[in-house]
This record gives C-alpha cells, structure tokens and sequence, in this order.
C-alpha cells in the first residue's frame, strides 16, 4: 500500500491510499480519483516527504505534527495540522461509532429487514456494494455513503 497526498486543480489537499503507484494511474485515468471537498476529477500527486526506516526496517509510527496557528492562548497551546474537513469526518465518525451498530457486509440484508418489520429498527452502518445501494434506494430504504471505512475489515 501506498499513500499519497493529492491536490485538485481548485488547490484542495487531501491524502488517499491506493495498492501501488500503478493502481494511483489506473483510477485517475479512468476519473475515479476525485477531491474530497469538491469532486473534481483534476487530481495530482503533491509533493511529498520520503518516509524513512530505520537501519532495523521498522517504520517510526507516524503522528499529526504540532503546528502553531499564532492564536494560541497564553501558555503555548498548539493545535494538530488537521484541516476542517478531516476534523468533521472524524467527529461524524465518532459519532456514528458512539450511536450505531456496525454490521458489516450484511449492511443491505440488515436494512431490508428492518424496513420489511422483521427486525427492529436501530441505527446500524456497515458495507454494501454498488448495486446493493442502488436497490436499497430504489425499495425506498434511505441510505447514505459514509466518507469512511470501517477501522478493520475483521467483519
């Protein structure tokens, strides 16, 4: 796996994982590499640093950097190079997490059998594949993609 930091032609920054440079050109040349903020398909690879393993080929964990904004209160506070909208995915994540049962790829079966009455219905999220999606809506069952994963695929 591969993780590159991307950049539209409207300037937006993002980051994306992909199996391998190759697998980065296919997508992009077939449109599939588009922003996050605002869905432009003009994505390129923005200058990145290397990472480095040490002489024992352990990579060191990599973490947000501390960055000062120059808003800081008195006491030297600083806040994490994070941009608004990966803050939002991560509050909608967490709450989704905190207010909801994952359940996987049986997220379509879960869905119509809440809607039908023959389960109760509760908050749940999980995965379903394009034609699942488009014949949950098309039954009339409200579903919403999620700008995220689940955090291990154990399920």
């Amino acid at each position: 796996m591969i993780r590159y930091h991307l950049r539209c032609a409207e300037g937006h920054a993002f980051e994306s994982w992909f199996a391998d440079a190759a697998a980065f050109d296919a997508l992009r040349a077939r449109g599939m590499v588009t922003c996050a903020d605002c869905g432009s398909v003009q994505v390129d690879k923005a200058l990145m640093a290397p990472r480095v393993r040490s002489a024992r080929g352990a990579a060191k964990p990599e973490v947000p950097v501390p960055v000062a904004t120059g808003n800081e209160p008195q006491g030297g506070s600083v806040a994490l190079n994070v941009s608004p909208m990966e803050k939002a995915v991560a509050d909608l994540r967490a709450k989704i997490e905190a207010n909801s049962t994952y359940v996987g790829k049986g997220f379509a079966a879960e869905a119509r059998a809440m809607h039908r009455g023959e389960k109760t219905e509760a908050p749940i999220w999980g995965e379903a594949t394009r034609e699942e999606a488009r014949s949950l809506r098309d039954e009339g069952i409200a579903a919403l993609p999620l700008p995220f994963g689940p955090r291990s695929k154990s399920n």
